[in-house]
C-alpha cells in the first residue's frame, strides 16, 4: 500500500460488526479465565495483554501503523519523544557502553546523551556530522554500542547523511538510530538508506495539532545482533525471564520485545491509550499536511532570504543552502516546515520582532498546524553555554520558525509587520 493508504488504514482492520474507528481501550488491566493463562503471558510464552504499563491494544494498533509507514517490523509507543530516544539507546547500551552521536541535535537530546547518560555509566562522543568518514571513525571505541543522529536537526535544520552514517556504524558492528521527527516517513524513510532503528517525537507532525505528547521507537528488523558480542542483553539468557534469549526466541522482534518486557516493565514510560487514540487521528492526515507545511515553508524561506533585515536563513530546500544537495538526495519532496534564521540587529531586535508577531505564536512547541516561533538560546537551549550552542550548530541569534498550514501570504504579512514594529522601537 502507498503511504497515504497506510496513514489511514494500517495497524487496524475491523472485522464484521466491529468498530470502524480504531477503538480506545481505556483499561489498566485485562481478564483471564485461569491462572495458567496469566502465567504464560508473564513468561512471554503467549501473546496478549495483562497490564497497560507494558502493552495496550490501542497503543499496539497505532505503533503498528507507524511501523508500517516507516517500513519496520515493529514499534513501541512511549510517553514522549525523550522517552523514545532514551529507550532506543538504553535497550542496547548499558553502563560501561559508549555512544557516537551527531552534535547537531535537539538540545533536550543533547542533554540526555551528554549529561544524564554519563550518570548511568554511559559515555558519549559528539561528532560533526559533516566531517569525513575517517574523522568520524576516530570517535569509535571497542565499547561503542550505537550511532545516533537526526534526519533533520532541531533547531539547526541540518540534514543527516544517513547513508554515510549507516556505513560507518555498520563497519564498526553497531546500529544507526535516527530520530526522524521532522521529516516523518512521508518525506524520508531512513531504513531505506541503511538506518536500523527510528525514533519520533509523535508530539510533533504525527499528532500535528499540539494536543498529545508521545514518542515511538521503530525497529527495522535488519540489524544482526548476533554478529558480535556487543549486545549480550539480546543474545544471552535473561535471568528475569527464566533464561530465555531474545534473538533466539523472537528473531526479528527481539529488539522491540526486550524493550517492552524489560524497559517498559521496569521504567514504565508507556503512552496513555487516550493519547494514542488522539495520535491515530493525526496520523490519518499526515500525508496531506506535510506537503502543505513544506510548500508554505519554502515560500516563507524565499521571502526571508530576500529580506534586507534578515542576516541569514537556514532551510535546506533553498537552492543555495549548504544542505540542499543532501535535501535533494534524502528529502526530494520537501524537508519539513521548520527553518532557522537570524535578524540583523542582534538578540534585542530578535526579541522585539517575536513580541510583535500576531499570527505566529511564541511557543516551545514546533511542527504542528499552527505556526510558532522561538529563540533557542533564550528558550529551549538556554541551559547550554555559548560554546555549547555553537558546538551544536546553534547561533546565538538563531530564531526557529515552525511554519504551519495557514495561508503563507498571511504569515509573510505577519513577519513583515513584526519586523517593521521591531525597527520602530
Amino acid at each position: 500500500m502507498k503511504l497515504s493508504t497506510l496513514c489511514v488504514q494500517a495497524g487496524y482492520t475491523p472485522g464484521k460488526g466491529e468498530s470502524r474507528q480504531m477503538p480506545l481501550i481505556q483499561s489498566t488491566t485485562f481478564r483471564y479465565e485461569t491462572s495458567e493463562q496469566m502465567a504464560r503471558l508473564f513468561d512471554l510464552e503467549d501473546e496478549g495483554y495483562f497490564y497497560t504499563r507494558l502493552q495496550n491494544p490501542t497503543n499496539d494498533h497505532v505503533a503498528a501503523r507507524i511501523a508500517a509507514l516507516e517500513g519496520g517490523v515493529g514499534g513501541v509507543l512511549t510517553s514522549s519523544g525523550q522517552a523514545a530516544n532514551f529507550y532506543a539507546c538504553f535497550n542496547i547500551c548499558e553502563a560501561g557502553g559508549h555512544i557516537v552521536a551527531a552534535k547537531s541535535i535537539y538540545g533536550g537530546t543533547f542533554n540526555l546523551l551528554g549529561t544524564t547518560l554519563p550518570k548511568l555509566g554511559i559515555e558519549v562522543t559528539f561528532v560533526d556530522q559533516n566531517a569525513s568518514e575517517e574523522e568520524i571513525a576516530k570517535a569509535f571505541r571497542p565499547n561503542t554500542k550505537l550511532v545516533f543522529g537526526e534526519t533533520i536537526s532541531n533547531p539547526g535544520v541540518m540534514v543527516l547523511d544517513i547513508e554515510k552514517f549507516a556505513r560507518i556504524a555498520h563497519t564498526h558492528g553497531v546500529p544507526l538510530i535516527v530520530d526522524n521527527t521532522f521529516a516523518t516517513p512521508i518525506n524520508c524513510r531512513p531504513f531505506e538508506w541503511g538506518a536500523d532503528i527510528v525514533t519520533h517525537s509523535t508530539t510533533k507532525y504525527m499528532d500535528g495539532h499540539g494536543t498529545t505528547v508521545g514518542g515511538v521507537v521503530v525497529d527495522s528488523g535488519n540489524f544482526d545482533w548476533e554478529q558480535n558480542d556487543k549486545f549480550p542483553g539480546l543474545t544471552t539468557p535473561d535471568p528475569s525471564y527464566h533464561g530465555l534469549t531474545y534473538t533466539r526466541k523472537f528473531g526479528k522482534m527481539a529488539y522491540t520485545t526486550k524493550l517492552v518486557s524489560q524497559l517498559m516493565r521496569d521504567l514504565g514510560s508507556i503512552q496513555a491509550p487516550q493519547n494514542a487514540f488522539y495520535l491515530n487521528l493525526g496520523l490519518q492526515t499526515l500525508h496531506l499536511r506535510m506537503p502543505q507545511h513544506c510548500k508554505n515553508a519554502l515560500k516563507i524561506a524565499q521571502y526571508l532570504h530576500d529580506n534586507p533585515y534578515v542576516a541569514w536563513v537556514s532551510y535546506p530546500d533553498l537552492e543555495d543552502d549548504p544542505q540542499h544537495a543532501l535535501q535533494q538526495k534524502y528529502l526530494p519532496d520537501g524537508s519539513c516546515g521548520v527553518m532557522a534564521f537570524g535578524l540583523k540587529g542582534g538578540r534585542d531586535f530578535s526579541i522585539r520582532f517575536m513580541d510583535n508577531l500576531k499570527l505566529i505564536f511564541i511557543a516551545t512547541h514546533v511542527a504542528d498546524c499552527h505556526s510558532c516561533v522561538l529563540h533557542p538560546a533564550s528558550h529551549t537551549h538556554r541551559q547550554l553555554t555559548d560554546e555549547q550552542l555553537l558546538s551544536a550548530g546553534i547561533a546565538p541569534d538563531l530564531i526557529r520558525l515552525s511554519v504551519g498550514i495557514e495561508d503563507a501570504d498571511d504569515l509573510i504579512a505577519d513577519i513583515a509587520q513584526a519586523i517593521e514594529a521591531a525597527e520602530r522601537h
